[in-house]
C-alpha cells in the first residue's frame, strides 16, 4: 500500500469530490482524500487496482489527468466551462427578451423558442445529468441533481405545451430550462475562477522554482557550463549560480560566497551570507556573489516542492467543524426533493394555484438550493489560511492543525534553541586539574562533534579551529544527561555544570574542566509572550536546564509557570499534567523534545533549510531566528477558523432563508438560479478575506 495522487477534471463542487471519494473506497482505496479546490486525490492503495479506481472515476464522468502531463486538469476544465457558458447564453438571451415583445413576434413563436432552447437543455442534460446520475449510483445525490430535475421538467412541460395545448404562452417555460442551465454554468465557471485563487500560493510558490541551471562543466572543457533544464539536474551536478539568478535546486556551497535572499522561503527578511558547506533552497535568490554548488536535492525532495505538496495536502486532515457540513450536505439534496414535492402538492392540492405556478414554485425550490455553499466552506478557508502562512514561512499540516492552534490554553517553550538563539558562545574554560587548555579543547570537541544538541553543535562550531579531533571510543549519548566516551583507557563525561550557565568535563569521575557559556533570548520573544497572554494563552517553560537559569529568563520575559532540570520522560508528564487541564501545544528545536512534542495537542518546531517534510511537529516555523511566526501562526488559525465558522453560518442562513422564500412563490426559478449562482462567492469571498487580514 503507498500513497498515491490522481490529478482530476471535471469536478464542478465539493459534492463532486464527495461522490468520488466514495467511488475510490469502494474500489478499496484507503485514507482517501479529495479536494475540489486542488482537483487532486491523494489515498492509499496497490499498485494493483489503482486502474480500476482511474475507470470508476471515469464512469461517473471525471476525467484522470496523468501525473506527468502538462496539462493542468483544472485550468483545462475552466477553459472547457467559459466555452460552453459562451454558447448557452448566445442561445438564452433572445429567449429572455421574448418578455420585450409583442405577443405575435418571432420571439414569442414556441417553435422558434424550442430550437433555441434544445441545444441548451441538451448541454444542461448532459453536462448535469453525467454528474446527477454518478452521485446517484453511489447513494450520494449532489447539487447536479436538482439542477437535472428543475430544468428538465421545466423543458418537458413547455414540449407538452408546445405540441398538445398548441402552443399557448401560459404552458411556455423554455426560457426558464435555458436561463436555468446558462445561469448555474456561469456560477460555476465564476465559482472555479474564484476557488483558484484560493489556491493561489501554490502558483506563486510555483513560480519559484527555476526552469533553467548553469551546470559546471569542469576545467578541461572550453564551455565553462552548459544551460540544463531544473528538472533534468542529478544528484552531484555542479551548478553556477551570479548576481540576482535564482538557485535552481537544493545543494551545498562547494565554492564561493555570496548573499541569499530567503524571505520567500522562511519569511526572513535580510538576505543570508552562505559559506563553503553551507545548505542553500532552490527558489531563492543570490542577491550578491557567485558561487558553485553541489545539487544533493531535486525532484520531490527539494524543500520546495516539500512546501508545496504540504500546502496542497491541507485538506487531507479536515477539522471537526468540517463534521457539520458533511452530515448537512448528505442528507441535503434528499431533504430539498421532499421539501419541492411538498411545495407542488400543497399549492396544486391545497391552495389550489394553477399547474404550472405550483410546478415553477417546486422547480425554485430545486434550483435555489445550494449545498455546495457548505461544502465549500471549510475546504476554501483553510486552503487559502494555510497558502498565506507558507508564504510567510509557516507550515501547517492540515485543517485539523488550524481548530488545535485556534483552541490552546497552555503554550509550552523548550528554552535552548526555543527562548534563546541556541548559538552559543564559549565564554571561559576553567581548567580544574592536570590537563591543559588544548587537552580539554580537543576532547571536549571529539565528543560533542557526535551530538545533535544545539549546545554541542554551537561548541564544535567555535571550537573548529582550535581543537584537533580524537579518536574517542564507546561514545554514549543520554539525552538531557550528557555524553561519555574512552580515550586511552580513560573515561571522559561532559554534563551540565555545577554552576549556573556552564558545562563540566570529567574524567574518571574527576571534574577537570568548567566551561562557561552563555545564549541570548531571541527576537521578538518577550512581545509573543505579552500577545499570548492577551489571548488568553498561559506560557510554560518547560527546560532540561538549571532551576536558576530558567527563573532568570523567565523573569526577564515574562513566563511565570516554569518546570526546570526535566528530562525528556518526567517533560511527557508535564505535557500530560497540563493537558488535563487545557489544550497544550508544544514549541521545541524537534531533537530532544520529540517525545513531548508528539504528545501535546499541537507540536510546533523550527524547520531549517533541510528535512522540512521529515518534521514531527504539525507547525513548522521555517524563520528560526524569531519568535514572532508563533504569534502570527497563531492569530492565522483564530482568523482562519472564525472565517469557518461564518461561511457555515452563511450557507446555513441562505438555505433556511432561501428554500421558504422559493417554495410560497416569492421567486421565480430563473432569479431562483441567480441567488444559487452567486450564494458560492460569498462563502469563497469570506475565505479570500484572509488575505488581506492583519497578523497581530
Amino acid at each position: 500500500m503507498e500513497k498515491r495522487r490522481l490529478n482530476i477534471e471535471g469536478m464542478d463542487c465539493t459534492n463532486c469530490a464527495l461522490t468520488i471519494k466514495k467511488v475510490m473506497e469502494k474500489q478499496g482505496a484507503l485514507d482517501v482524500s479529495v479536494s475540489f479546490t486542488t482537483g487532486e486525490a491523494a489515498f492509499s492503495a496497490d499498485q494493483k487496482i489503482v486502474p480500476n479506481i482511474v475507470a470508476s472515476i471515469g464512469k461517473l464522468g471525471y476525467t484522470v489527468v496523468p501525473e506527468n502531463s502538462e496539462q493542468n486538469g483544472s485550468a483545462s476544465a475552466t477553459v472547457k466551462l467559459k466555452n460552453i457558458l459562451i454558447f448557452c447564453a448566445l442561445l438564452t438571451t433572445p429567449l429572455l427578451l421574448h418578455m420585450f415583445a409583442a405577443e405575435d413576434s418571432l420571439l414569442n413563436n414556441p417553435y422558434f423558442q424550442l430550437v433555441l432552447s434544445t441545444p441548451v437543455f441538451v448541454i444542461g442534460f448532459v453536462h448535469f445529468g453525467k454528474s446527477a446520475w454518478g452521485s446517484v449510483k453511489v447513494g450520494l445525490p449532489n447539487m447536479d441533481v436538482l439542477i437535472f430535475i428543475g430544468v428538465t421538467s421545466a423543458y418537458v412541460y413547455s414540449l407538452v405545451g408546445t405540441f398538445a395545448l398548441h402552443g399557448h404562452h401560459k404552458y411556455l417555460f423554455f426560457e426558464t430550462a435555458a436561463s436555468i442551465v446558462t445561469l448555474v454554468l456561469l456560477g460555476n465557471w465564476i465559482e472555479q475562477r474564484a476557488v483558484k485563487r484560493t489556491t493561489g500560493a501554490i502558483e506563486e510558490l510555483t513560480k519559484l522554482q527555476k526552469t533553467k541551471a548553469k551546470v559546471f562543466n569542469g576545467l578541461l572543457s572550453k564551455e565553462v557550463y552548459t544551460i540544463k533544464n531544473a528538472n533534468e539536474l542529478v544528484l552531484g551536478d555542479i551548478v553556477i549560480v551570479s548576481d540576482g539568478e535564482q538557485i535552481p535546486a537544493d545543494g551545498m556551497v562547494s565554492e564561493g560566497e555570496c548573499w541569499v535572499d530567503e524571505a520567500m522561503i522562511s519569511g526572513e527578511s535580510l538576505p543570508l551570507l552562505k559559506k563553503l558547506g553551507n545548505q542553500v533552497i532552490g527558489g531563492t535568490l543570490c542577491t550578491q556573489g557567485n558561487v558553485k554548488i553541489t545539487v544533493n536535492r531535486i525532484g520531490k525532495d527539494t524543500t520546495l516542492q516539500q512546501i508545496i505538496q504540504l500546502v496542497k495536502s491541507a485538506q487531507e486532515n479536515q477539522p471537526n467543524i468540517q463534521r457539520l457540513g458533511d452530515k448537512v450536505s448528505a442528507i441535503f439534496v434528499p431533504v430539498v426533493l421532499g421539501i419541492a414535492l411538498l411545495t407542488f402538492t400543497i399549492a396544486y392540492f391545497f391552495v389550489h394555484l394553477s399547474f404550472e405556478t405550483a410546478m415553477m414554485n417546486s422547480i425554485a425550490v430545486l434550483v435555489i438550493s445550494c449545498p455546495c455553499a457548505m461544502g465549500l466552506a471549510t475546504p476554501t478557508a483553510v486552503m487559502v489560511g494555510v497558502g498565506k502562512a507558507a508564504k510567510i514561512g509557516i507550515l501547517i499540516r492540515g485543517g485539523s492543525t488550524i481548530e488545535r492552534l485556534s483552541e490552546v490554553t497552555y503554550m509550552v517553550f523548550d528554552k535552548t534553541g526555543t527562548l534563546t538563539t541556541g548559538d552559543f558562545k564559549i565564554k571561559n574554560i576553567n581548567l580544574l586539574a592536570h590537563l591543559s587548555l588544548q587537552e580539554v579543547q580537543n576532547i571536549v570537541f571529539s565528543l560533542e562533534i557526535q551530538s545533535a544538541h544545539p549546545i554541542a553543535k554551537s561548541m564544535c562550531r567555535e571550537l573548529k579551529e582550535k581543537a584537533a579531533p580524537l579518536s574517542i571510543e564507546n561514545v554514549l549519548e543520554v539525552k538531557g544527561q550528557g555524553i561519555s566516551g574512552t580515550y586511552n583507557n580513560k573515561q571522559y563525561n561532559i554534563a551540565t555544570g555545577v554552576e549556573n550557565g556552564s558545562i563540566d568535563l570529567f574524567e574518571d569521575q574527576q571534574r577537570v574542566a568548567s566551561i562557561e557559556i552563555q545564549d541570548e533570548l531571541k527576537n521578538d520573544v518577550k512581545e509573543v509572550i505579552i500577545l499570548l497572554k492577551k489571548q488568553g494563552i498561559q506560557s510554560v517553560m518547560l527546560s532540561g536546564d538549571r532551576k536558576e537559569k530558567c527563573e532568570n529568563i523567565g523573569k526577564e520575559i515574562g513566563i511565570d509557570l516554569i518546570y526546570s532540570e526535566q528530562k525528556p520522560a518526567d517533560k511527557l508528564k508535564v505535557i500530560d499534567a497540563l493537558s488535563a487541564k487545557g489544550k497544550v501545544a508544544m514549541l521545541g528545536d524537534g531533537i530532544n523534545d520529540a517525545p513531548a512534542l508528539t504528545k501535546a495537542h499541537v507540536g510546533i518546531s523550527f524547520g531549517g533549510a533541510t528535512d522540512v517534510a521529515q518534521n514531527s511537529a504539525q507547525v513548522i516555523l521555517l524563520n528560526n531566528k524569531s519568535l514572532k511566526q508563533l504569534g502570527e501562526a497563531i492569530s492565522l488559525c483564530k482568523i482562519t477558523l472564525t472565517t469557518i465558522k461564518q461561511n457555515l453560518f452563511w450557507a446555513l442562513f441562505y438555505n433556511v432563508l432561501a428554500i421558504p422564500i422559493a417554495a410560497f412563490g416569492w421567486l421565480l426559478p430563473i432569479f431562483a438560479a441567480i441567488a444559487m449562482a452567486f450564494s458560492d462567492i460569498i462563502v469563497i469571498g469570506n475565505s479570500l478575506r484572509i488575505k488581506s487580514k492583519t497578523l497581530n
